[in-house]
């Protein structure tokens, strides 16, 4: 037989499928008309029920043929009205006897007969199946049943005869047709397949089908985290489909664990809702972590870093169900229970619904409730100390409230999953929640009956807490407190990677750096003020900025470039469907933006423009008592009401010219929806606010979902206040995998010393405050010892507070030092004491008090500034480019590792006279700046910047041009900016703009090392 032809593929793939315990099927024995192949039907009922069977025999009056053909019949309507997997997983009742049509492994062997039905299950594959009463000829290359019941079908492709898997999606659309019973109301799953890919789909819809990626992601040398399957020693690159996925007892376990039906929408039918089946990445991310946990038990942490888009409340649904009642290899139960940390209220009602399909009866599943903080405590002790409740979904944030209601828990097991990892998983409630899972309170003692020891074990990992932590953008910080220690370099890594590029590349998400468009704002002030005083340089930067960015004519200019381009180039998009949202740096920025956004629309008027804002609590516009807005009464609506207002489109609602109502396009927000928001009809983003850092990452990633009208030429991020190369540099780090060195434990002695220092603090008023905190904090406490107690925490911090006030007088300088020192020590012990189990009380010691006394240390008055007499006298808000910054490969990424500070050393700010420092700025955004000694002067004013004369002292002239060139580059447009040709030679003409910053930077680097030399 020639290699070359498509059937030596099929050989090979039934040949390794048989060898791993599959049945060969038999074409014949399939009843095109049932959908069933009854022959194998039969045997498995034989196998595993035959006293049920001769009951229902009995019942048909001892025909056993009769019996058969009215069995099947049962089947084939029960799989009608319920569809294919609600009776794999469930059976059929016949004249009230329960027939099972497949038996799944049991999550645990104690019985000695726990396998026995189990492995009487009959998995066949089947080739060349004809599977149509229509058009009897057409076959499929192969079919995989249960126990007769079809499951999947599969299309196979050569290329060495020319064909590919993209021929194989092609017959699915062209020479499938959608109606056929196999198709429309038997298969779950169809894959097509060749020797380099695998793709599936779960529904079949003509030229209108979707078909996904199931590939492992690309690996090799230089290779990190793309498209496609890494080659393979023996066999094809996509042996793993059949190796793995297909391997009798994972396939299965699909079926039991993975496989779910969308929530209906309206009366759709269980055939109109769509079937979700894992993705590769999802499947094997669970599967490892699953497989980890039950051969290592409790005690680890697991970081799964899956990009934006990954699907991540699916895997998180998938791996808490498993979790909550998984076995290791040795018959224990691994978890008590399962804990699930988020803030998405999607979540909640995902993880609800999944595994309501998965078990059949409610309570498995508890969402604590957030309207009553009191009855919310009583929720969560009930739900930990019960026996129903298996999973638990609340906030981090509810777990220090609960520690005196909690009975019981002490030596149990709980798996903690994570919903972004990086969010609020340092500090006391991080604590909290170990102290209520250990039942570890301050009247518990260590060995040598003292609360403090005890106190900082309880902050570290344990034997009895596993967390599986999810984030797309790991900080070094996650890294540290989930990540899996590299075997050779100590490196933390994530457990688990579905890279950002894969997503991209595999089509799950859009790219949202390929078209990025910047503007700038220049401006002038003019001071008026009398009272010339000096005040904090940086603190009246960012005041000043923020004055002429938010004053109405800024505002005005603004909304005008939004919705004119929103008018011209987005509304029509997908549709007419197409969304924006405005990214703003505050509430009061978001408000007045948005007034400004309406009134011009209404100006203009503009009927494709419809605004929402939204905005947390009251909000005093403009500092105004007269002028106080919420979110709901600007909107109209509550908040919760929002994402489906803002989701509606008249395009989509076969009503909206009878019943019309209001289509909102464009969402203005201030620090919401900013992460965990899906809209996919999001194409736009008008940013107005500096982005830094994961934040740049998340934001921007609202962007990326994917909706079948919407292209990767849809999408636009329009830049008023970032630099596109900056951005980029955000994103970099989570483009492919990330790590970081390992953290230094004993980074934390340096900081306890730099503290102690000071001479500030005494052993003997810490020790005594240690104590009465511990007191307060005791589950035994009464009211009136608490009270008595929390007295004390004023008593033994005022001389403290007092010796600090003093050193203010005196030494003002020396004051703020050790402020940021016990600041630097706070923050680094909070981190690393959940990163390693520090068993000196001393540390704990200052770490409880010295986060007390933080609180009462006294401040220096600001001086602040009166902007009542500073003017704006000039503006001007102008497109500086357009910017493709799309990323490219480039292997793993280390971020800086944590070093800390333990020095405590903090510059006092500059102080300047208020007039100078506006005459500063106009030299660098005026709009009347003088263009004469182009490279000098422009150099010679970035190398007043204090992080480049840094920056001069300690690198190389090639990496002081990461700090240096940005800052050049605006000295000189604010030189050039007036003259419009050389402005543009040097925004437009790349090999100009190059030449010219390295000479200055050469010119800055000599020139500044020739000062200190």
């Amino acid at each position: 037989m020639s290699v070359h032809k498509e059937i030596a593929f099929e050989d090979a793939i039934e040949r390794a499928m048989l060898d791993s315990g599959w049945l060969k099927g038999q074409a014949s024995n399939y009843h095109r008309e049932l959908g069933l192949d009854t022959a194998e039907l039969f045997a498995f009922i034989g196998a595993t029920q035959v006293e049920k069977w001769d009951q229902l025999v009995t019942f048909e009056g001892g025909d056993p043929d009769a019996a058969q053909r009215k069995f099947a019949e049962r089947v084939a309507a029960e799989i009608e009205s319920r569809g294919t997997l609600d009776v794999l997983r469930h059976g059929v009742k016949d004249r009230g006897l329960l027939f099972r049509l497949a038996y799944f492994r049991p999550a645990h062997t104690l019985a000695e007969d726990a396998l026995v039905e189990y492995e009487k299950n009959r998995l066949t594959v089947t080739r060349q199946l004809h599977y149509s009463v229509t058009t009897p000829d057409k076959s499929l290359d192969l079919v995989l049943f249960v126990n007769g019941i079809p499951v999947a079908t599969a299309e196979l492709k050569n290329p060495l005869t020319r064909q590919t898997v993209e021929h194989a999606k092609a017959q699915y659309r062209r020479d499938r047709d959608p109606r056929e019973l196999l198709f429309a109301r038997r298969a779950l799953v169809h894959f097509a397949v060749d020797p380099e890919l695998v793709f599936i789909t779960t529904r079949l819809l003509g030229d209108k089908t979707r078909f996904l990626p199931f590939n492992r992601g690309s690996e090799g040398p230089g290779v990190d985290g793309g498209a496609g399957n890494p080659p393979v020693k023996d066999g094809y690159r996509t042996s793993y489909l059949w190796e793995e996925v297909w391997q009798p007892e994972a396939w299965l376990d699909i079926i039991r664990r993975f496989l779910h039906l969308e929530k209906a929408n309206g009366r759709q039918t269980v055939h109109q809702r769509a079937m979700i089946f894992p993705r590769f990445h999802q499947w094997h991310a669970v599967r490892a972590l699953v497989d980890h946990a039950a051969e290592h038990g409790s005690g680890h942490n697991y970081l799964v870093q899956h990009s934006a888009g990954s699907g991540k409340s699916n895997t998180i649904a998938w791996l808490a169900h498993r979790l909550s009642n998984l076995y290791s290899t040795e018959n224990e139960s691994v978890f008590d229970k399962v804990i699930v940390i988020t803030d998405r209220s999607v979540l909640d009602a995902q993880l609800q619904d999944t595994i309501y399909q998965f078990e059949h009866h409610g309570g498995v599943v508890r969402k604590i409730s957030d309207k009553d903080p009191g009855a919310k405590s009583e929720q969560v002790a009930e739900a930990l100390s019960g026996e129903t409740t298996k999973i638990l979904i609340v906030t981090l944030q509810t777990f220090p409230h609960v520690l005196d209601k909690v009975s019981g828990l002490r030596g149990k097991k709980f798996a903690i999953v994570v919903d972004e990892a990086h969010s609020s998983q340092s500090g006391e409630s991080s604590a909290a929640l170990k102290r209520v899972l250990l039942k570890l309170g301050s009247d518990d003692l260590d060995e040598d009956g003292d609360p403090l020891t005890a106190s900082a074990l309880a902050r570290g990992r344990h034997k009895t807490l596993s967390y599986f932590a999810f984030t797309a953008t790991p900080k070094a910080k996650t890294l540290h407190l989930f990540g899996t220690p590299h075997p050779a370099t100590g490196n933390p890594q994530p457990f688990h990677v579905y890279s950002m590029r894969q997503a991209i590349e595999e089509g799950f998400i859009l790219d949202v750096l390929s078209n990025y468009v910047t503007y700038k704002t220049y401006w002038r002030l003019a001071n008026a003020n009398s009272d010339d005083r000096d005040v904090d340089e940086r603190k009246a930067r960012t005041q000043l900025a923020r004055f002429a960015v938010l004053s109405p004519a800024s505002l005005e200019q603004r909304a005008e470039i939004i919705l004119e381009h929103f008018h011209e180039k987005v509304a029509g998009r997908l549709g007419g469907r197409a969304k924006a949202m405005v990214v703003t740096s505050s509430r009061d920025h978001a408000v007045r933006l948005y007034r400004k956004l309406v009134a011009y629309a209404e100006m203009r008027g503009y009927d494709d423009c419809g605004l929402l804002v939204a905005f947390s609590g009251e909000l005093a516009v403009d500092g105004s008592q007269e002028d106080k807005v919420t979110e709901v009464g600007v909107n109209g609506f509550s908040e919760t009401e929002l994402p489906k207002k803002f989701a509606y489109t008249r395009a989509d609602d076969p009503h909206a010219d009878v019943n019309p109502k209001p289509e909102y396009r464009i969402l203005v927000v201030a620090d919401k929806y900013q992460t965990g928001f899906d809209q996919p009809l999001l194409t736009t983003m008008y940013v107005d606010k500096k982005l830094q850092n994961v934040a740049a990452v998340q934001t921007l990633s609202r962007l990326n979902r994917t909706h079948p009208l919407k292209s990767q030429e849809d999408l636009l991020v329009l830049d008023m206040a970032n630099e596109a190369e900056d951005i980029r540099t955000e994103f970099k780090p989570f483009y492919e995998t990330t790590t970081t060195p390992p953290a230094d434990p004993n980074l934390l002695y340096g900081a306890e010393r730099a503290v102690m220092g000071f001479a500030l603090l005494v052993e003997s008023e810490m020790e005594a405050f240690a104590a009465a905190y511990l007191a307060a904090e005791s589950r035994s406490s009464t009211e009136a010892q608490w009270q008595r107690a929390h007295a004390d925490l004023y008593r033994f911090t005022d001389p403290a507070r007092d010796r600090f006030a003093q050193l203010m007088d005196d030494e003002p300088e020396a004051a703020e030092e050790f402020r940021s020192a016990l600041q630097s020590y706070v923050r680094m012990y909070g981190f690393l004491s959940q990163v390693v189990s520090y068993q000196d009380r001393d540390l704990e010691r200052l770490y409880v008090y010295g986060r007390h006394l933080l609180t009462r240390l006294p401040r220096r008055e600001d001086p602040g500034m009166d902007l009542g007499q500073v003017d704006l006298t000039h503006l001007r808000i102008v497109r500086t480019g357009d910017h493709d910054v799309s990323l490219t490969p480039e292997g793993e990424q280390v971020l800086p590792g944590f070093t800390g500070d333990g020095t405590g050393r903090k510059q006092e700010p500059e102080q300047v006279p208020l007039s100078e420092l506006i005459a500063d700025l106009n030299d660098r955004f005026g709009v009347n700046l003088s263009d004469e000694d182009l490279i000098g002067g422009s150099a010679r004013a970035a190398m007043s910047v204090p992080k480049v004369r840094a920056a001069a002292m300690v690198n190389d002239e090639e990496n002081f041009g990461h700090v240096f060139d940005a800052v050049f580059e605006d000295k000189l447009i604010e030189r050039i900016e007036d003259d419009t040709k050389v402005l543009q030679k040097f925004t437009d003409d790349t090999g100009f703009k190059a030449e010219l910053t390295q000479l200055a930077r050469r010119y800055a680097y000599e020139a500044l090392r020739r000062d200190v030399a």
